[in-house]
């Protein structure tokens, strides 16, 4: 796990502030930093030391020829079987490194190469023979890679911070930002920056000669295989049968990310995606060390009593860490000034602190990330099935909207958060399928996200045309005759990986601690969507094959519980430890003013609202306005 960066430029003055751009990213990769310089290009590095340590596989890192150099972020967990391939092939190996895997492979097999690729990783292979770059990022969007093309200048990056060390066009794209108040991450392939942009998951770049750049085009390798309503291969013909192989090949996804030359764990929520990877895990590591975080001040958000019963079961060793209010605010300020893109999924906070005590035991963690999506785990997939499949209940939801539109709603109790809910289910089921995925992905909707500027830009034509054509292309997928796994499929490509691989990529790097995903192996992912939806979802369980394939291994009370999600309590944060911040300088009336971008009076009537009984979602956008302010006054200012 390592972070990367080059630029192609004819300007030899930007191609030293390589070593720069490269020591921004010290963090992703603390155990060493290098680069290297062509004619015309340069290339960064920094390492985190996860297989074979050694300094021999440091990089940038070459072939025995001197012909091909390559900068590589991530791990291949299929390097071994690969490897024995390539030396029947006649290679010869001088480091145990996935990366000397990865050079030959594409040496023998260029973008074929990706195809046979298992593992997440951002990567560029220079052929100094043919003047000519390949990039490509994995599958599912796991790690992450930006670039930024102005007609002759080209840079990529891990993180935008490192393309911000050369001399661009910083011009704020309107409609992200506009975006990002509306979901509280950026969307699709776009950045902050209208000339930055993120390569898609399954996609590559080919610059055939970096000596005559005109257009960057991208290519894809993959995409999932999934048909609406065409499920079930031949191989799977039962739900008995499905569950089995589901079974067998979440283990050797796991067993695969458990190869590292370093201390490995897992996180253990007490949720069941990460039970069962730490249950598979505990198999094929047996003294596994386990990790979960709580809190102390919030009981209504606290749920170390459920991974503490897992860990209890599978005998590993748990380590919970219980925090306080302090204890997040404490953290805040290395938190935002990590963030080189405005991100306020809230959550990333007790991401962070988990990253930070977890690689105190460990260099390298397994999660449970994707499930979710691709199994069907938010109560708004509930929420989506109840629409579909009314029955009395849901009309009487409906019927209660004018009752659940003056009631008190918040995340932060039990009581007002089920009146949040049930407003927002009767405002949803009123709504197409597409606009009802839009309204429910979103922390904000069109209205009062307008509010918040100045400009009121959804009523200039020339923003209006750029969002709806932004937005259809996010909503393509949902259709008005599909069933749900639509819903699932648009998921993994908007929310997986704009906001759930973000944040976990971003947080657990800004610690040095590598996390692996191997519910996102992409053989489960393609064997998710063949499964029809009643293998997934019904009107009383989410999830459903993953939680009868793991029913006997997992404790009982795992079972049929409220899902929570990693949420951090904001609400009484901003009313007590980040207030002055609030009130007195981030969202001041003199800041707003001077900064020229928000509608004083709109800020104004949040803030009020924040303070109030019933404060809504508002914790969230001011956290968002928190996150973007300090971003600004960092980058923009």
């Amino acid at each position: 796990m390592c972070g990367i960066v080059g630029i192609i430029s004819q300007n030899k003055d930007e191609l030293t502030k390589i070593g720069a751009a490269t020591q921004t990213l010290s963090k992703r990769g603390p155990d060493n930093q290098s680069t290297q310089a062509f004619e015309h290009l340069a290339l960064g590095h920094a390492r985190l030391s996860i297989i074979d340590t050694s300094e021999s596989a440091n990089q940038p890192f070459a072939d025995v020829s001197e012909r091909y150099t390559i900068v590589f972020n991530g791990e291949i967990f299929n390097f071994k079987e690969l490897k024995e391939d390539l030396i029947k092939q006649g290679v010869t190996f001088k480091t145990n490194s996935d990366t000397e895997v990865l050079l030959y492979l594409y040496i023998k097999h260029h973008d074929k190469c990706l195809e046979m690729l298992n593992g997440f990783f951002a990567f560029a292979i220079f052929d100094k023979q043919n003047n000519s770059l390949f990039i490509a990022r994995d599958r599912m969007g796991i790690k992450p890679l930006l670039y930024y093309f102005d007609g002759s200048t080209f840079i990529f990056a891990s993180e935008l911070k490192a393309i911000l060390k050369f001399n661009i066009i910083k011009s704020i794209d309107k409609l992200s930002l506009f975006n990002y108040f509306q979901f509280n991450y950026i969307p699709s392939n776009n950045s902050i920056f209208s000339k930055i942009k993120k390569l898609k998951p399954a996609h590559y770049i080919q610059l055939t000669n970096i000596n005559e750049l005109s257009k960057i085009q991208e290519h894809r390798y993959y995409t999932i295989p999934y048909q609406p309503n065409e499920y079930l291969p031949n191989t799977t013909k039962s739900y008995e049968e499905a569950k089995k192989q589901l079974h067998n090949l979440l283990d050797d996804a796991v067993q695969k990310r458990l190869i590292t030359d370093v201390p490995i764990g897992t996180f253990l929520s007490g949720g069941i995606d990460s039970s069962v990877i730490s249950t598979l895990a505990k198999r094929h590591k047996p003294d596994l060390n386990t990790f979960s975080i709580g809190y102390k001040d919030e009981p209504f958000f606290d749920e170390t009593n459920y991974a503490n019963s897992v860990a209890k079961k599978i005998g590993s060793k748990h380590h919970a860490f219980l925090l306080s209010n302090n204890d997040l605010y404490e953290n805040l300020n290395e938190i935002l000034d990590y963030f080189d893109e405005p991100f306020a999924d809230s959550s990333a906070i007790a991401v962070y602190i988990l990253c930070k005590h977890t690689k105190q035991h460990v260099s390298v963690a397994l999660s449970g990330d994707g499930a979710d999506e691709i199994f069907s785990g938010y109560n708004k997939h509930a929420a989506e099935f109840r629409v579909r499949h009314p029955s009395f209940n849901e009309s009487l939801i409906n019927w209660g909207y004018p009752l659940w539109s003056i009631l008190p709603k918040s995340r932060n109790h039990k009581l007002t958060n089920i009146n949040r809910q049930l407003y927002k289910f009767s405002l949803g089921a009123k709504l197409s399928n597409k606009e009802r995925y839009w309204l429910w992905a979103a922390i904000l909707d069109e209205k009062h996200t307008n509010d918040l500027f100045i400009t009121n830009p959804i009523n200039e034509s020339d923003f209006l045309n750029r969002y709806h054509k932004r937005k259809n292309n996010l909503l393509k997928n949902i259709t008005i005759d599909g069933d749900i796994n639509e819903v699932f499929y648009t998921d993994t490509k908007m929310v997986l990986v704009n906001d759930m691989l973000r944040k976990v990529d971003s947080m657990s790097m800004a610690n040095s601690l590598e996390v692996r995903t191997p519910f996102l192996d992409y053989r489960v992912v393609n064997f998710a969507f063949s499964l029809p939806v009643e293998f997934k979802i019904n009107g009383q369980i989410k999830k459903k094959i993953l939680q009868d394939t793991f029913k006997n291994e997992l404790p009982e009370e795992l079972y049929n519980r409220a899902k929570h999600g990693f949420e951090v309590p904001l609400l009484s944060w901003f009313r007590n430890e980040l207030r002055s911040t609030i009130e007195n300088d981030l969202l001041s009336d003199s800041f707003i003013l001077e900064q020229g971008i928000f509608n004083l009076s709109a800020i104004q009537r949040l803030k009020k609202q924040l303070f109030s009984k019933n404060p809504n979602d508002t914790a969230a956008t001011i956290w968002a306005l928190i996150v973007f302010n300090t971003w600004w006054k960092k980058y923009c200012r």
